[in-house]
């Protein structure tokens, strides 16, 4: 499923026009964002939590020369599957 597969549910499942849809599916994905630039956890309860992560500089390795390469320390988003979901796929 892509973004537009997900508007199109949306929008079939709530009764809302394709344009609303998108636009409530992308006011989701910048509230998290913007909670996840701040450094919060975005907790939705039975579904997940999406939570920032710091990744610590270090050494990679170029995997076409087999070089080391220097990776700059940067930050990322981990994402925690919640009950309700895990036990809804199993």
């Amino acid at each position: 499923m892509n973004k537009n597969d997900l508007v199109a549910a949306v929008s079939d499942d709530s009764g809302l026009t394709k344009s609303d849809a998108t636009r409530a599916v992308d006011s989701v994905f910048d509230a998290i964002t913007k909670a996840l630039k701040k450094g919060s956890e975005v907790r939705l309860v039975g579904f997940g939590s999406f939570v920032p992560i710091k990744r610590a500089a270090g050494k990679a390795r170029n995997p076409r020369t087999g070089a080391p390469v220097n990776r700059p320390a940067s930050r990322t988003a981990r994402f925690r599957v919640g009950e309700g979901l895990k036990s809804a796929l199993n």
